[in-house]
């Protein structure tokens, strides 16, 4: 006998809930809504499960991939039917080019209603397009246990496929009818389902590895043996293992590494002496860039984030350039003349074992050229930096970074500050996590990724980020009141788009024309903002008193916003400053 409707809607809903915390889904972020509400409330009632109750549909989609990044693990996203389901695209955009994994529920009219005017219903088949991994229409509840089976192991499929090796964003588009929920809730909803013993065997996730192909691996370290001149390029990556991987390839192949600021290379424990970080500020202004170029260059992760980087990498490839990627290659300049379609650290550990035994005493001048700019340019920096006493964004995020504590979690916004990471922080042995938004490389929901990760963070948490950055995700702000979450926010603020004062429109328009289309001066109160949401406020005035605000912070268990105001020509004028002492200090004959 087929139940009602509100009842068949709980018991598909209820076995989709149990489908997920069976496959050790952890976490759900939900916004309000009607049509979600059988979705909602069986969350809710799921014990494996913790809700996170977001207002904002934006907000609450990138708060889910900062948590879905900082564990590792797939995080479930609910929203209701019609533009509340839109507003997570550019969440699940970043999501799936960054590879994080999330499940995104959104609910739906049934068929009958679809097309025909109403309210609340856009067209949501494959919403997301080509930005997940896999999409399901599922059927509309009709009270038949394979519908309930249908359910919950379609809930187990999306959690495994979001983990699946490249991680990523999964869409689940649920149609519902009225009444969405029976009269009375059943006292132990999961009696109330049926679902047979074929999904009671649901396991929980585990991350797929892509074993690299022996032979290839062979090739690649004949060709390093017989090649002193190589580089080892560690991009953007989430891999726990790859530093600890790229510093063993680099031990037995005497190669050095450049490293991302999210590499994870950047910060830890192990031998440091062959990773470069001042790559980007030497290759800036070098004399001579032919007298680096590699003969092999060893690539894994997402591109850099050093545009000189870039540009040195394209005019200098390499007789070998291997790019090693679990996913679809990221080489947008085609530079790869390997691919190795497999997991990256694996890789390098199998490269590294093929060499044992094969090192060569003239690979220690190759890599000692490229340390010996790299402190060079590293102390020219440190010297710039320390007698800046004007407010330069520069030396706000390398004083930001060196007052981290071990165990502590850096989150850079996009344009400048990311970039200003990767040229003015160092990095040393403290266990210093770095992360952006990358994937898509947008401003939006900054704010709110960077609480949904310190939502879960095991050590503090600091957010650097643009004024046009922060007032783009406001909204993202609320979470940290309702869920009682820390975090340390420093907003550079210099009023309006700073990144375009270094491109070349800043020179060919008048004053006038580029401030309208690119200065964008938006005259945002920091303070005001910091006041709505219940946020501490400080807007430092010197050194001193920025490092003392930022050190009280990360000892705060609230929010706390400081505020640093720069000025956006002054601050191109103190970069060049910067690339001019460097210059100065890796010219020839300089042994500073």
């Amino acid at each position: 006998m087929s139940a009602t409707t509100g009842s068949a809607n709980y018991r598909a809903a209820v076995a989709l809930a149990g489908g997920l915390a069976a496959s050790g889904i952890r976490h759900a972020v939900v916004c309000p809504g009607s049509r979600s509400t059988p979705i909602a409330v069986a969350l809710l009632h799921e014990p494996g499960i913790r809700l996170w109750v977001q207002i904002d549909e934006r907000s609450a989609a990138f708060f889910a991939l900062g948590m879905a990044r900082e564990l590792g693990e797939p995080v479930a996203l609910l929203g209701t039917s019609g533009t509340a389901a839109a507003n997570f695209l550019p969440a699940v955009a970043e999501a799936f080019l960054g590879r994080i994994p999330l499940v995104v529920l959104t609910a739906d009219r049934p068929p009958e209603l679809r097309g025909w005017g109403a309210a609340q219903t856009i067209d949501q088949i494959a919403l997301f397009g080509s930005h997940v991994k896999w999409f399901a229409d599922m059927p509309v509840p009709d009270g038949e246990p394979a519908v309930a089976r249908q359910f919950r192991s379609s809930a187990a499929r999306a959690a495994r496929t979001a983990l699946a090796t490249p991680s990523g964003p999964v869409h689940l588009n649920l149609p519902f009818r009225e009444p969405l929920l029976p009269d009375a809730l059943p006292e132990q909803a999961a009696e109330s389902i049926s679902t047979g013993s074929a999904v009671e065997s649901i396991s929980a996730m585990q991350p797929s590895h892509l074993v690299p192909d022996a032979a290839t691996v062979g090739q690649l370290a004949e060709q390093m043996a017989n090649s002193p001149r190589g580089l080892i390029v560690c991009g953007p990556s989430a891999s726990p293992d790859l530093p600890a991987a790229a510093i063993a390839l680099a031990h037995v192949s005497g190669y050095p590494i450049l490293a991302d600021p999210l590499s994870g290379l950047r910060f830890g424990a192990g031998a440091r002496e062959g990773i470069i970080t001042a790559y980007d500020p030497f290759l800036r202004v070098h004399p001579d860039p032919a007298a680096l170029a590699p003969d092999v260059v060893i690539r894994t992760g997402a591109i850099p984030t050093s545009k000189p980087l870039l540009q040195f990498l394209a005019a200098h490839p390499g007789e070998t350039h291997a790019l090693i990627d679990p996913g679809p290659p990221r080489d947008p300049d085609r530079l790869a003349t390997i691919v190795m379609h497999a997991d990256e650290a694996m890789t390098l550990r199998a490269i590294a074992g093929a060499l044992e035994g094969r090192e060569h005493d003239w690979s220690r001048a190759w890599r000692n050229l490229w340390r010996d700019l790299d402190c060079r340019a590293s102390r020219a920096i440190a010297d710039a930096l320390v007698t800046t006493e004007e407010p330069f964004e520069g030396r706000a995020i390398a004083v930001l970074a060196d007052l981290l504590p071990d165990r502590a979690t850096l989150v850079a916004g996009n344009s400048m500050p990311i970039r200003d990471v990767d040229a003015f922080v160092r990095g040393d042995g403290r266990r210093v996590r770095i992360v952006s938004n990358r994937g898509a490389n947008g401003i939006d929901g900054v704010v709110s990724s960077a609480l949904g990760a310190a939502a879960v963070v095991t050590g503090p948490l600091a957010l650097v980020l643009g004024d046009l950055s922060f007032y783009h995700d406001l909204n993202g702000l609320l979470a940290a009141g309702r869920f009682g979450i820390a975090a340390t926010i420093v907003v550079l603020n210099n009023d309006g788009g700073g990144i375009f004062s270094f491109l070349p429109q800043a020179g060919l328009l008048d004053e006038a024309t580029f401030e309208t289309l690119f200065g964008t001066p938006a005259g945002i109160d920091v303070e005001a903002a910091a006041r709505l949401y219940g946020a501490s406020y400080a807007r430092p005035r010197d050194w001193p008193a920025f490092r003392c605000a930022v050190e009280r912070s990360l000892r705060n268990p609230g929010l706390d916003i400081i505020e640093v105001v720069t000025d956006r020509a002054r601050n191109v004028e103190l970069h060049q400053r910067a690339w001019q002492a460097v210059a100065a200090a890796i010219a020839p004959g300089d042994h500073r």
